[in-house]
C-alpha cells in the first residue's frame, strides 16, 4: 500500500528542524509535520524568508510554526542557529537537511569554499555535528540527497573545484556526500549505543524552485528547454518530500536506509528503499571524507 503523509504518526511533543523550510520539499515537510503536531523550526537562510513560510503555514495545523536564521553557506550562521536552538529548546526529535542550491556558476562561501560543497554538505555537516548532543532517544537525522549522487564521485584532490569546475559534476558530489555521511553518521552512532537513526532520501525529479533557479543562475535556455520537455517525468514538490517524511517518522524506516520514490527509475511515485550508490558504501572513502569535513569545518 503507498504510503502518504495520512500515514505520519502523531508528531505531538516533538520538535523537528527543516533546513531550506521556506519553499519545495522543505516547505511541504513542514506543512506536513505540523499537521501531526510537531513544532517544527524553519531554517531559511534569511529570517524574513522563515517568517513568511510560518505566515503561509499558519493554519496547516496544530503544531507550532518558528522562524530560525541559518545561512548554510556561513558557517559561522550554523554555530548561531545550533546555539539558539540548544539555549531555547534545548533537545530535538527530528532533523532533516533538506536545504540545497543546484547547479550555479562557480561561487564561493563565506568561509571559501565552494558553494555547492558548502551549502549541500559541508553547512550540513556542520549543523548535524552541533545538534546530535540534543537529540532525544528515537530522533533522526535525514539527509535529503539525489539520484544526482549514482553519478557522483568526491574528488579529494580537488574538493573545491579550484583546477576544474564542473557545475553538475560539483552538485553529484554533494549529493554523493550526503548519502555518506549518512551511512558514516549511523556507523558511529552504533559504535557509541546511540538509539537516534541516520538516514538518506532523494525526490526523484520534484517541481522546486532549484530548477528555475539554476537556469537563471548559467543563463542556460538550452537547460530551460530541458525542463520543459521532461515536465511530464516530474512530480510535485508535495511528493517529492514524501521519501524524506517516510525517512523522518515511519517506524520500518531503516537506519542507514536510502528512500526515495518508487515508480520507474525512482523519478516519481510513493516511497520506497532505493539502492545506494556504490561509490558511497566504500567505508574507506566515508572516513575520509568525515576526517577532511570536520577539519574544513573547524577553520
Amino acid at each position: 500500500m503507498a504510503w502518504t503523509c495520512n500515514d505520519i504518526p502523531d508528531q505531538q511533543g516533538r520538535t523537528a528542524l527543516i533546513t531550506g523550510a521556506n519553499s519545495g520539499l522543505g516547505l511541504e515537510s513542514a506543512r506536513a509535520l505540523s499537521a501531526r503536531g510537531a513544532r517544527v523550526l524553519l531554517a531559511c537562510r534569511s529570517l524574513a524568508k522563515a517568517e513568511a513560510a510560518c505566515r503561509e503555514l499558519a493554519h496547516a495545523g496544530q503544531g507550532e510554526l518558528v522562524p530560525l536564521e541559518l545561512d548554510l553557506a556561513d558557517l559561522s550562521s550554523v554555530r548561531a542557529a545550533a546555539a539558539v536552538v540548544a539555549e531555547r529548546w534545548g533537545a530535538l526529535d527530528l532533523l532533516i537537511n533538506n536545504a540545497g542550491v543546484m547547479a550555479p556558476p562557480r561561487v564561493l562561501s563565506a568561509q571559501g569554499f565552494e558553494l555547492q560543497f558548502a551549502v549541500n554538505h559541508l553547512g550540513h555537516f556542520a549543523l548535524t555535528q552541533a545538534l546530535l548532543p540534543l537529540l532525544r532517544s528515537g530522533g533522526r537525522v535525514v539527509h535529503v540527497s539525489s539520484g544526482a549522487s549514482y553519478f557522483g564521485r568526491i574528488a579529494f584532490n580537488d574538493l573545491q573545484g579550484e583546477q576544474r569546475y564542473d557545475a553538475w559534476a560539483a552538485y553529484a558530489q554533494s549529493k554523493l556526500a550526503n548519502v555518506m555521511t549518512a551511512l558514516e553518521l549511523q556507523r558511529r552512532l552504533d559504535a557509541q549505543g546511540a538509539e537516534v537513526r541516520s538516514i538518506a532520501a532523494h525526490p526523484g525529479l520534484a517541481r522546486t524552485n532549484l530548477q528555475p533557479t539554476s537556469v537563471a543562475a548559467r543563463g542556460s535556455r538550452l537547460e530551460g528547454l530541458a525542463y520543459r520537455l521532461m515536465d511530464p517525468l516530474f512530480q510535485s514538490a508535495a511528493m517529492g518530500a514524501l521519501p524524506q517524511l517516510f525517512a523522518a517518522t515511519a517506524p520500518d524506516a531503516a537506519a542507514g536506509g536510502f528512500y526515495g520514490p518508487g515508480g520507474l527509475g525512482n523519478f516519481k511515485g510513493y516511497p520506497k528503499a532505493c539502492r545506494i550508490a556504490p561509490a558511497a558504501l566504500d567505508r574507506e572513502a566515508c572516513e575520509r571524507l568525515w576526517s577532511v569535513s570536520e577539519e574544513l569545518c573547524s577553520g
